[in-house]
């Protein structure tokens, strides 16, 4: 059984992912499509990209992930099909493929714009058939010409040392506002104390339940690095902070 991942920004009130899914199940009868999300906010590709790096790789092999966050639909940017990882990926190349291009072996093709197709919707009408051409067993080779060179990729900035503190930044907002930042807990002892902004939240709790309701707590969250959050609250309101905001470690 074909299993197809949708990700995009369209959100639920259109009927934009309702045509995409059509088209899909037009072609490729029989197959499974999962919504990862379609909450994106609309053109946020790097929102787009942490979710599709914490989740393409709990599917099974062979897997299809279609991604369409596409601020640049219609423009020169190169709309891709490529396998990696014994996955396979459809969307455009905007870097929102970033996290799954590490140590890979990529095998990707340019797909060409059908005659007839939206030049502000190509997510129905250019990457759902290709989508469909491979969950129906098509080679990536026989849907586009080969694609030089690899996928576009998001330029982060890694967390460093400004003597006793580590700086880091927030990479994610999740809907609860809590702050997911690139520090991981080899870089964050656990006597380390947090701030955001300047603002001290304090060392690494366990549980929401280490704080009093609205309090602010550090601690390891589920995807492996440093979130800060607000209990019963959101951190990103109460301190108006988002992506890109500076978190810093004092080690001593």
């Amino acid at each position: 059984m074909t299993v197809l991942t949708l990700l995009t920004d369209f959100g639920t009130a259109d009927s934009y992912v309702a045509e995409v899914k059509g088209v899909l199940l037009s072609r490729a009868v029989g197959a499974t499509l999962i919504d990862v999300s379609h909450g994106v906010w609309p053109g946020d590709i790097r929102s787009a990209a942490y979710i599709l790096g914490r989740t393409w790789h709990r599917f099974p092999r062979g897997t299809i992930h279609l991604v369409i966050v596409d601020p640049g639909v219609g423009s020169a940017r190169a709309a891709l099909a490529f396998r990696a990882h014994d996955h396979w990926f459809v969307g455009p190349d905007n870097g929102v493929f970033t996290p799954v291009l590490h140590d890979a072996e990529v095998e990707a093709v340019e797909l060409p714009t059908p005659s007839m197709a939206s030049t502000t919707f190509q997510g129905r009408d250019l990457f759902a058939p290709a989508a469909a051409a491979l969950a129906c067993g098509a080679a990536v080779s026989e849907l586009g010409q080969r694609f030089a060179g690899m996928p576009k990729r998001l330029a982060y900035t890694p967390p460093h040392h400004e003597g006793k503190v580590i700086i880091g930044e927030v990479i994610y907002v999740d809907r609860f506002g809590s702050l997911i930042t690139n520090l991981s807990p080899e870089l964050v002892p656990s006597y380390a104390v947090l701030e955001v902004d300047e603002l001290e939240i304090g060392g690494l709790k366990q549980t929401y339940n280490d704080v009093s309701t609205g309090g602010l707590l550090a601690y390891v969250g589920s995807g492996g690095t440093i979130e800060i959050a607000v209990r019963d609250g959101s951190a990103a309101r109460r301190l108006g902070v988002g992506i890109g905001g500076r978190v810093r470690a004092r080690l001593g």
